[in-house]
């Protein structure tokens, strides 16, 4: 810490008129606000770059089981799905 540095900044904040004083607290605030909003962690979708998101589609389509059995061709033909619409 650099405490000369800190003093300095306390001296100069002391000699501020009420009006400067309101006005540097003001701009404190908002610059603790600006520090917060940053340090929140923004969501997967909002960062991710293509290449991520390829790599995370992938281990979610591994995370699922495969030895499910699979579906007949008569399960899946277009008559079975529609029926009589289709």
């Amino acid at each position: 810490m650099n405490i000369k540095l800190v003093e300095s900044l306390a001296q100069v904040v002391q000699s501020l008129s009420p009006e400067e004083r309101s006005l540097f607290e003001e701009k404190l605030k908002a610059q603790q606000e600006q520090t917060s909003a940053e340090g929140k962690e923004r969501p997967f979708y909002e960062t991710a770059t293509p290449v991520e998101w390829a790599k995370a589609f992938r281990e979610w389509a591994e995370s699922h089981p495969r030895n499910q059995p699979y579906l007949s061709d008569e399960a899946i033909s277009r008559e079975s799905i529609y029926g009589e619409r289709g």
